[in-house]
Parts: structure tokens; C-alpha cells; sequence
């Protein structure tokens, strides 16, 4: 008699790791940025609340990969509605990271799985982005 084939088991999701107080992030503010490991490599991220919600990507643009913030935590454009790469002027869409104009392509930036809860923001290490500090 066959046996019968099992399910793969998908790996346990990590534990989320505090990242700042929710009050720290103001709507259409200055991103708290904070060191990670891409692909075991020393990078930067950043989180950020664009209307009312929380949204935290890798910051490297698509276009050049180099940090995009204007100044330490500023990555949104003037009129405070596209995340800007201070180097092109590459312009992401804040809720989805998808590029919406300039030497980005048709890409997305890297997103970093971010939320929300009890007053505090977290996020959670992904196989390929870990926190830099264990």
C-alpha cells in the first residue's frame, strides 16, 4: 500500500522584533531607519507611516542601488506624496513600493514586512533580511 504523500511544512514564521514607538513615526514624517543584513550584507531600512498605515522597505533603490534618503530619514519628495530617491529622483509609491516614475523601472523596492500593534511598530526577519544586530 502507497503512503500517503504529506504536506510540505512551511517554515515558522520568525518572532517580530521591536522597532520604535508608534508616536515616533508621524504621517507623511521622517522614516526611522534602522541596520539589517540583505543577503548577509550590512544594508539599511527604513519604516514610515503614509496614511496611516505602517510601510518599511530596504533602502536601496532600484535604479542605482544606493540609499535614497534626501537627509538621515527623509525619503519623501517635496510635496510629501512619492518616496524619492535622492539620487535619480527615482519615485516609489509609499503603500506599495512599486516605482511610479523615473530611472526605476517597472520594479517594486524591497519590502520589509512591518506592522503595527499596542502602541509599538515591529517587523519581521525574512530569510533573506535579519536583523543586524542579534
Amino acid at each position: 500500500m502507497d503512503e500517503p504523500i504529506a504536506a510540505p511544512i512551511a517554515p515558522a514564521k520568525p518572532e517580530p522584533l521591536l522597532l520604535c514607538a508608534s508616536n515616533e513615526l508621524a504621517e507623511k514624517g521622517n522614516a526611522f531607519v534602522f541596520d539589517v543584513l540583505h543577503f548577509r550584507t550590512p544594508a539599511r531600512a527604513f519604516a514610515l507611516r503614509f496614511d496611516g498605515r505602517v510601510v518599511a522597505y530596504l533602502n536601496r533603490c532600484l535604479h542605482v542601488p544606493t540609499e535614497m534618503d534626501w537627509q538621515y530619514g527623509e525619503f519623501l519628495d517635496s510635496g510629501k506624496e512619492f518616496i524619492m530617491c535622492s539620487i535619480h529622483g527615482a519615485v516609489y509609491e509609499p503603500l506599495t513600493g512599486r516605482c511610479a516614475g523615473g530611472p526605476c523601472g517597472r520594479g517594486t523596492l524591497t519590502v520589509i514586512d512591518a506592522f503595527e500593534r499596542h502602541g509599538q511598530v515591529y517587523w519581521y526577519p525574512s530569510r533573506d533580511t535579519q536583523p543586524a544586530f542579534a
